[in-house]
């Protein structure tokens, strides 16, 4: 038993002086990262709402015009299947009146 602690104990010693480098390199690269000011921090976030809008901006005209080109049928049944899914995706059933009603399925 004393032969597996001297070697646990010399095996950790080895070791403490790698966990050292490794914390004083954490230290160093947190120094080498430039500082930005107050001006700075407010510019970058401004800039990155006015590219965010601008993403947002163009993807609601992608979405607009594929909704616009398509034709009324269609986007009625686009609506069905969308409801459709978020349902299925909820784990809900259908209402209990139109399950009642509904053609049964053949399997």
């Amino acid at each position: 038993m004393s032969k597996i602690f001297k070697h646990i104990v010399l095996l950790s010693l080895f070791f403490l002086p790698l966990l050292a480098f490794s914390q004083e390199a954490a230290k160093t690269d947190k120094e080498q990262q430039p500082k930005t000011t107050r001006a700075q921090r407010k510019e970058a976030k401004k800039m990155w709402k006015e590219k965010r809008r601008n993403e947002r901006a163009e993807k609601k005209k992608i979405k607009e015009h594929h909704k616009r080109i398509q034709t009324k049928e269609v986007r009625k049944r686009m609506k069905k299947d969308r409801k459709t899914a978020i349902r299925n995706n909820e784990h809900k059933r259908e209402f209990f009146l139109k399950r009642w009603f509904s053609k049964k399925q053949k399997v």
